[in-house]
């Protein structure tokens, strides 16, 4: 019975990594869906927001196959202690039995177990992690630097020549140049700063340079499937692909008023006009 659970396991991760070998996740795919993305389509029905990152769809496969293993713990449980009251009451059983259980039912039951989420774990945890932490982005990416402090979001990009100007702490100045940019630096006096909105093409890598002026803050795009925290004294790089404008996003939307933001997320589609979606991101 070991044996045969283990070659289950050995089985599922194949497929798994087999899966996430053979092509990059993407919201649109010709090809048939795995078993992966099938049973991990789950996570459609759990109101989570609308996936517009190109590593969306994995994270929601793993939330689904998470929800999976949670409602089969749920129904066995349950189906366990009805049967547990129902056979072991005082009329049934009026005198304690000290043997016990004699099958191995509970044993097997246990094994599935283990076996069910070393395949999230090694099968699609570890995958991910290493794509989205692991993977360095390609050459063409696009930077940001998101300085934050409280109730403030700073956005800083660079000009056309690509580069960050340098950044001083005795220009700082909260309603002119919150984020100290040297404008008579080297690559300054080109570069864009604003604060609560943020800028991003489409289908562009983006890397994002996340810091903070104070204290610590939790920086998220629930729509881009991201989360970091920032913390002061250090620069935190990760990097993502937004993968629909702003106005695709808002067609999606089915109320896009039922929910107050306090920044604002821009996608840009460069053959076009900007045009704005909103995204869950508080100090």
């Amino acid at each position: 019975m070991k044996y045969n659970l283990l070659k289950i396991l050995v089985c599922m991760i194949g497929i798994c990594l087999a899966e996430n070998n053979k092509k990059e996740s993407s919201h649109h795919t010709s090809e048939p869906a795995s078993i992966v993305e099938t049973l991990g389509k789950i996570s459609d029905h759990l109101g989570l927001p609308i996936n517009s990152s190109s590593h969306g769809l994995l994270i929601d496969n793993m939330i689904g196959w998470v929800h999976w293993l949670m409602i089969l713990l749920f129904i066995g449980w349950g189906i366990y202690l009805i049967i547990a009251v129902i056979k072991f009451n005082s009329k049934t059983n009026p005198k304690a039995d000290y043997h016990g259980v004699q099958s191995h039912y509970s044993q097997y039951a246990e094994y599935g177990v283990i076996v069910f989420e070393a395949f999230l774990l090694i099968g699609l945890s570890i995958p991910l992690y290493t794509q989205l932490k692991t993977t360095l982005p390609e050459d063409n990416v696009h930077h940001v630097r998101v300085i934050a402090q409280q109730f403030a979001w700073n956005m800083h990009y660079p000009g056309e020549d690509g580069k960050f100007g340098n950044t001083n702490i005795d220009l700082v100045d909260e309603e002119l140049n919150p984020i100290g940019l040297d404008r008579s630096s080297t690559f300054g006096a080109d570069d864009i700063v604003s604060i609560n909105q943020m800028h991003l093409p489409v289908n562009k890598q983006v890397m994002i340079h996340l810091s903070s002026k104070d204290v610590i803050h939790s920086f998220g795009i629930p729509e881009m499937r991201i989360k970091q925290d920032a913390v002061p004294g250090m620069t935190i790089p990760f990097f993502f692909t937004p993968t629909m404008t702003s106005a695709e996003f808002l067609e999606k939307l089915k109320a896009p008023l039922e929910r107050a933001w306090a920044m604002k997320l821009l996608v840009h589609n460069f053959a076009e006009i900007l045009i704005t979606a909103c995204v869950d991101m508080l100090p």
